[in-house]
C-alpha cells in the first residue's frame, strides 16, 4: 500500500514537471515574435518596492532592436559575454573559469553566466541559488537558443534586465541615467550602462565608484572588437 502511494506520489511530481517544461516552452515560443510585457525579476522587484511603497511602479517601456545604439550592444556583449555569437547558450571556458575563480577565493566572486542563461533567469526564475534553479535556467537557455536567433535573445535582454532600483530596460535606462533616447547613447555612455549591470542598485547611488569608472573604462576600449548581431 505504501509503495503504491509513493509510485503514484513520483507520478503525479513528474507529470507536474513535464507541465512546468510545456509551460516555459509555449512561453518561449510565442516571445520568438511577441514581446514579454515583464519578467518574474520584474516581479519579485515590484513585489518588494510596494511593500515598501504602495504606490511604487517600476520603470520600463520596451524599445525595438532598430532603435537602440550599436554603441550599447557592443558594450553588452563586452562586458558580459563575448562569444555571445559563437556559443550555443554556453560559455564552458567561461564557466570553468568561473568556477576555479571561486574556488580560489572561497566564495562566489565569478558567475561565468552568458547574455542567454540571464536572460533565462530574469524571465522566468526567482533570485534564489538552488540547484533545481540552475537546472530550469540550463533547460531554459537551450529552449531560447533553439527557438530565438541570437538578435531576439539581446533584443529581450536589453529591454528586461535590471539597470537601477524600479528600473527596467534600455528605455527607462536611457532616460533615467542620460535624459536621452536609447538610440542616442554615446560609446562612453553604453560602456557605463554595462558596467552597471551586474549591480544595479548599488551603481544607481554610487554612479561616480571608482570600480564602476574602471570597468566602464575597461568596456569601452574592447567594444571596437565586438560583433552585433543584425
Amino acid at each position: 500500500m505504501i509503495f503504491k502511494w509513493i509510485k503514484r506520489c513520483l507520478f503525479a511530481l513528474l507529470t507536474i514537471v513535464i507541465l512546468y517544461q510545456f509551460w516555459l516552452f509555449a512561453h518561449v515560443w510565442w516571445w520568438v515574435d511577441h514581446n514579454p510585457d515583464n519578467s518574474a525579476f520584474m516581479d519579485e522587484r515590484l513585489n518588494i518596492m510596494q511593500a515598501q511603497n504602495a504606490d511604487a511602479e517600476l520603470r520600463f517601456k520596451w524599445v525595438p532592436y532598430s532603435q537602440i545604439s550599436g554603441n550599447l550592444k557592443r558594450a553588452l556583449i563586452a562586458a558580459e559575454d563575448s562569444k555571445f555569437l559563437s556559443h550555443d547558450g554556453f560559455d564552458w571556458e567561461g564557466i570553468q573559469n568561473a568556477a576555479e575563480k571561486n574556488l580560489k577565493k572561497g566564495k562566489i566572486v565569478a558567475g561565468g553566466s552568458t547574455i542567454s542563461q540571464q536572460l533565462a533567469k530574469n524571465l522566468f526564475l526567482s533570485g534564489q541559488r538552488t540547484p533545481w534553479r540552475k537546472i530550469e535556467e540550463a533547460i531554459i537557455t537551450v529552449m531560447l537558443e533553439q527557438m530565438m536567433s541570437k538578435h531576439r535573445i539581446l533584443e529581450i535582454y536589453m529591454n528586461v534586465i535590471e539597470w537601477g532600483d524600479g528600473v527596467f530596460g534600455a528605455q527607462a535606462a536611457s532616460y533615467y541615467y542620460y535624459r536621452t533616447k536609447p538610440a542616442n547613447l554615446s560609446a562612453t555612455q553604453a560602456a557605463k550602462l554595462a558596467a552597471m549591470v551586474p549591480n544595479p542598485r548599488y551603481y544607481d547611488t554610487h554612479r561616480s565608484a571608482r570600480g564602476l569608472l574602471h570597468r566602464a573604462a575597461i568596456i569601452q576600449a574592447r567594444m571596437p572588437l565586438v560583433a552585433v548581431p543584425k
